[in-house]
């Protein structure tokens, strides 16, 4: 707590005589009151800006590394809905002879002609010897946006299967 007092005996008050003092206790005073008071030394402005910049960067790029990390997953995700969308086109070119429900598993077969595949119910270990293929494809599950996702992706060829449909061939 401060209180002004003034200087000279004359009850006039003059702002140039008057002098602040703080009188409450030593250990709250804003300056050291004794020899044993702890040393008060000068603020490096420079020190704490630079602290200050080095921790501003610091932040910056830890925000920016997980920004990236989040829009390499959204690429991720957009290659994986572009990469259902062709499959999908794809498989709606092979012949189905019946009206597939969502969320069922059907399997994808490429026929004895070449360029010309097969949506089934039947499993390739169900066949008997009457199989009217000449090779599984895939696993594929409808889904409810109507696209097709293939289920056993580690051993499905995209590329090649791309290239086996004709292009100009109708769904």
């Amino acid at each position: 707590m401060f209180i002004k007092r003034t200087m000279t005996a004359n009850s006039t008050k003059d702002p140039a005589q008057e002098t602040e003092y703080y009188t409450g206790e030593a250990k709250f005073s804003p300056v050291p009151m004794s020899v044993s008071s702890p040393a008060i030394k000068p603020i490096d402005k420079n020190k704490i800006r630079a602290n200050a910049v080095e921790a501003m960067h610091m932040q910056a790029h830890q925000q920016i590394a997980m920004l990236r990390k989040q829009a390499e997953l959204i690429m991720q995700q957009v290659k994986e809905i572009e990469d259902r969308l062709k499959i999908s086109e794809l498989i709606y070119k092979a012949e189905m002879r019946f009206k597939p429900v969502m969320g069922q598993i059907y399997h994808l077969y490429e026929k004895e002609e070449k360029g010309s595949f097969l949506v089934s119910m039947i499993a390739p270990q169900e066949w008997g010897r009457s199989k009217k293929f000449s090779r599984f494809l895939s696993t594929i599950r409808l889904l409810s946006d109507s696209t097709w996702d293939i289920l056993d992706k580690a051993t499905f060829n995209f590329e090649e299967f791309e290239k086996a449909i004709p292009l100009n061939r109708d769904v």
